[in-house]
């Protein structure tokens, strides 16, 4: 492997370990309470002395972001083939599906209460809500802008409008769809941590809050590195899948 090749994958962990040494000296230097502004070392004092709570919390919480994460790939794909194949579906459905994304989510979750308590299905839903928008969009996309010169051709040689959408249009849609995966499954984490903040009984959000309002913020910091630490795993999960699927995509980068 080449130097630079091994520095650029080690270069995430030295940037985050660099500013968790400036993050520590700077708490320090200027003497900021915990409750204030916690130092790293403060942190992870917490998140060793409430390791159990924090797992039993993160769990809550993950499972709840990828049933609603699961609904959203569902919705999304169907939404986005449906948009993207037909003109008339794109010009009808795609400006109501904007308009619906631009609602915030926060307003959303006291009538998720409403319909369906306080618990775990507002969390699901809002993971839904925040998610499949992404998926939807990039879907679309990837039809939409198959070349109607490619079109043309294939219906020459015989193929049939479905035949050129599920055969040529869904694979060249795939590097569209595992880049919103990435983008969605974040979203869908601050879908659910935000629903459990506000109605939530369980989950980070809810220990988040919980802490909050004790006025423990090591706590709460430590129930947000638990988040960005699931939030970047799967990231790092569907990149993986990614290049595995979908490497005729990356020759251009993987020739470097």
């Amino acid at each position: 492997m080449k130097p630079h090749k091994h520095f650029e994958r080690w270069a995430p962990l030295l940037l985050v370990l660099a500013l968790l040494v400036l993050w520590q000296v700077v708490v320090a230097a200027f003497a900021i309470p915990e409750f204030i502004f916690p130092s790293p070392w403060q942190i992870a004092q917490q998140m060793a002395e409430f390791k159990g709570p924090l797992l039993a919390a993160s769990w809550s919480t993950f499972w709840v972001t990828m049933v609603g994460f699961a609904i959203a790939i569902v919705v999304g794909v169907l939404l986005g083939f449906l948009i993207g194949s037909s003109r008339v579906a794109y010009a009808a459905l795609y400006p109501i599906m904007v308009g619906f994304n631009a609602v915030p989510k926060a307003a959303i979750v006291p009538i998720l209460v409403v319909w369906f308590g306080i618990g775990l299905g507002p969390g699901i839903v809002t993971a839904f809500l925040i998610s499949f928008f992404p998926i939807m969009v990039n879907i679309a996309t990837g039809l939409a802008t198959l070349e109607p010169e490619l079109e043309d051709v294939l219906r020459v040689l015989g193929a049939r409008r479905w035949d050129v959408l599920v055969k040529v249009g869904l694979p060249r849609a795939m590097p569209y769809f595992y880049g919103s995966l990435k983008i969605a499954i974040t979203l869908a984490f601050v879908g659910t941590v935000l629903a459990e903040m506000t109605a939530g009984d369980s989950g980070i959000g809810n220990l988040i809050q919980t802490a909050g309002s004790q006025q423990r913020m090591p706590l709460a910091f430590a129930g947000l590195v638990v988040i960005s630490v699931m939030a970047m795993a799967m990231y790092e999960l569907f990149s993986a899948i990614e290049k595995h699927t979908t490497a005729w995509a990356h020759r251009g980068s993987q020739a470097q």
